[in-house]
């Protein structure tokens, strides 16, 4: 029998669930079993749950059939549980490391009470960490032990469930359980400390209570947080049931009235047409419970008039209390509106009287790259639905030395121009792969295609505020109020589904497709391969290496390159490399980083880097996301990690590409150079590296990506289509063959 049983339910958490359940299964105290419920969750949970289930005997997988909400889902695991103390986390939060050890310490030191309240702390989508502000209240000062009366200040407390250790054999002779509903902790955690025998604290944080940007059931709109009066009408009911506890009535009472205000005050949760209701029928289980004679003690006096307003019903006089609380700062937002009015240019006025007319549901504007040219997911996309829409009219917004690479068919959109202004207020689809103008104003009936550029192995988003280094002037709420419009994020694999829906937290649905700008990597031809290399200046037989590393963070200038003459010197006439500068680095002092060589080709101005993958026998990068669009294609990528420990100090990933490389890992040049001189680059090893890779990255890039978006998004058709071809069953194009090498004289004259 272990001594704990952790429950942890699952609903819609998988960019979280996985830090959850690390952080049960990592505790330094390891006498645990995790029971993991999942809710029948519609996206990954409970794959992830199985994933744990089937490599670690300590956790329990329960699937549910059907979705049945928190307090059911937590019932379930409690059916399952065998551990001396009960404890719950929901799949978004996570247990402090130690925190096992000192609750089990604490238990022996307070002789096994039923109940244990630790401390928690907030933890906010912005960083910030926040502990309990009534920690004060868990002083180990006093008795170990003792009943609720003793310090009935804990009732003051959150009440919720996961800040509790539950003696099982108490819980199972109360017969507590959990009902359905919003608000389920209420008719648990009231009876399970009033009822209590004996109580103790641990003035410790054990849990990290996530507060999420989007998702929660505290940040939901919905009429379902009118369950609340039904919670409450269940903890009434209880103490009616036993005669010793009706002395908490008013304290009881007096939390009720605390939960209302505090629940009717917060603009996310109740619909409009709820509000009315919900006061009405608070104030009726206000009156209806009201312990007579009972004062609101330790209030402040808005409180108690808050209080007493609304069990009177009085709800005109409770609104306009709070109005006059918030005209100050409505004056406020009014005052800074007019002015950012008044400096709106011409344009700006231009592009609020576009916004008045109707949308032209035919008008698809795309973007890629800060207004760079034709190029990434965005252009696949623009391609396939002029292929399968052909009614559509495409815009293409980028900056006019980039008109080049625009298609015929799709029309040039000058950014800031009345043109592209007017395309912004009237289109339909709006596609990029990074963000598009801050003043954009996302009108009804827009749709906002979020294509992203690559898969993170770097962090992203949300996960760079305590790396000033990499993000120095990185306005996070921009990001965010960016990602609120966006109505589809596009993902290659699921590792990047969690990392975006973690990193950039919004209401967005997430596409699992694939990358379209992959696929031609199974539809070009290997004459198409050839007549790429013949146009790029590779010589015919040679080994094409694509050399395309990352920019760093941690330094201004551009780094140094591979001492290519070296390098090439000492791999011989057989190899040409392909060297493409990143983006950042574009033009930075004039110059072109390789010079003179005539098996060195300097290829960062061409216009797309899925041509140089197509026509390259090889990649060599650092930490750039093309390695997981090279690995596509299923050819040799070779990984040069000369400086990873300053890469991960300054920049951060996602996880140590050393441990699980697509290919070989050279760390020194002199490395490199072994690994193509030797072979190795396209040995077994490789292979079995890259298989693997491909597994784990490349799910679903097979060619149709582009194709599943426009059916999606532009038709209208919600089930994926084409579906994915298994990965065993794809034939991405060869590399250009090569000549066999000239016969040795062993194997001509034997």
């Amino acid at each position: 029998m272990p001594r704990f049983s952790v429950i942890v339910p699952a609903y819609k958490v998988q960019a979280y669930l996985q830090e959850s359940l690390d952080s049960v299964l990592t505790q330094s105290y390891p006498d645990l079993e995790l029971i993991a419920v999942d809710d029948a969750s519609p996206d990954a949970c409970g794959s992830i749950i199985g994933e744990y289930a089937a490599r670690d005997p300590r956790v329990t997988a329960v699937h549910l059939p059907h979705n049945l909400g928190l307090g059911p889902a937590r019932n379930a695991g409690l059916a399952r549980a065998t551990g001396d103390y009960l404890l719950f986390l929901d799949g978004d939060d996570t247990l402090a490391p130690g925190a096992l050890q000192a609750i089990t310490d604490r238990l022996k030191a307070t002789g096994s009470p039923d109940v244990l309240v630790y401390d928690y702390a907030r933890t906010f989508w912005t960083g910030e960490v926040m502990r309990n502000r009534l920690s004060h209240r868990l002083s180990e000062e006093g008795p170990a032990s003792f009943r609720l009366a003793d310090r009935p200040a804990l009732l003051g407390m959150l009440m919720v469930v996961w800040n509790k250790a539950y003696r099982r054999e108490y819980v199972e002779r109360e017969g507590f359980r959990f009902p359905s509903g919003f608000y389920e902790d209420t008719p648990w955690t009231y009876p399970a400390l009033l009822a209590a025998e004996s109580v103790a604290v641990l003035d410790r944080v054990c849990v990290h209570y996530r507060q999420r940007r989007t998702g929660s059931i505290l940040t939901t709109s919905s009429r379902r947080h009118l369950d609340i009066f039904d919670q409450y009408d269940r903890v009434f009911s209880y103490l009616a049931g036993r005669p010793e506890l009706e002395r908490w009535r008013p304290a009881v009472h007096r939390r009720m009235a605390e939960h209302f205000c505090a629940l009717y005050a917060d603009p996310r949760r109740l619909p409009r047409a709820s509000r009315a209701e919900f006061f009405s029928r608070a104030s009726a289980l206000l009156r209806r419970y009201r312990a007579p004679g009972a004062q609101p003690l330790c209030l402040s006096r808005t409180d108690r008039i808050r209080h007493l307003l609304m069990r009177l019903g009085t709800r005109r006089t409770y609104r306009l209390l709070s109005s006059l609380r918030s005209a100050g700062l409505s004056a406020g937002r009014a005052g800074s509106a007019l002015r950012r009015g008044l400096r709106e240019s011409a344009l700006r006025l231009h592009y609020r009287i576009q916004r008045l007319l109707p949308l032209r549901p035919e008008l698809a504007v795309f973007s890629a790259y800060w207004h760079g040219g034709y190029a990434c997911n965005p252009a696949a996309i623009e391609a396939k639905l002029r292929e399968l829409a052909p009614r559509m009219r495409t815009a293409w917004i980028c900056d006019p030395r980039h008109a080049a690479t625009l298609p015929r068919e799709t029309a040039l959109l000058r950014p800031g121009s009345a043109a592209y202004w007017t395309a912004l207020a009237r289109a339909t689809y709006l596609v990029t792969n990074v963000n598009f103008e801050r003043t954009l104003v996302k009108r009804p009936g827009q749709i906002v295609v979020q294509t992203q550029h690559g898969t993170p192995l770097k962090r992203v988003g949300l996960d760079l505020q305590d790396r000033p280094a990499a993000t120095p002037t990185t306005d996070f709420a921009g990001l965010l109020r960016g990602a609120d419009q966006w109505d589809y994020l596009l993902s290659a694999n699921r590792h990047s589904t969690l990392v975006w829906e973690k990193a950039v937290p919004s209401s967005y649905i997430t596409l699992e497709y694939g990358y379209p700008r992959n696929d031609v990597f199974h539809r070009a031809t290997q004459a198409d391969v050839l007549e790429l290399r013949a146009r790029l200046g590779i010589p015919a037989g040679s080994t094409a290496i694509l050399y395309a590393p990352t920019h760093r963070d941690y330094r201004r200038s551009r780094p140094d390159h591979l001492d290519f003459e070296r390098v090439l010197r000492d791999l011989g006439p057989r190899f040409t490399i392909l060297t493409r500068t990143h983006l950042t680095y574009a033009d930075a002092d004039g110059r072109s980083p390789v010079e003179g060589h005539p098996r060195l080709l300097d290829v960062s101005s061409h216009p797309s880097v899925e041509e140089l993958c197509l026509a390259s026998d090889a990649l060599v990068t650092d930490y750039s996301s093309l390695m997981f669009d090279y690995a596509a294609l299923d050819r040799p990528i070779v990984i040069h990690a000369d400086d990873w420990e300053a890469y991960e100090a300054a920049r951060g990933t996602y996880f140590d590409l050393r441990a699980c490389p697509p290919g070989a890992i050279a760390r020194t040049e002199d490395e490199l150079v072994d690994i193509f001189a030797t072979g190795h680059w396209q040995g077994s090893r490789s292979a079995q590296l890259r298989a693997a890779f491909r597994a784990r990255f490349c799910s679903y890039d097979d060619g149709h990506a582009a194709e599943r978006v426009v059916r999606r998004v532009f038709l209208g058709q919600s089930t994926p289509i084409p579906a994915v071809t298994p990965l065993e069953d794809r034939r991405p194009t060869p590399a250009a063959p090569t000549p066999s090498p000239e016969p040795t004289l062993a194997q001509v004259w034997p």
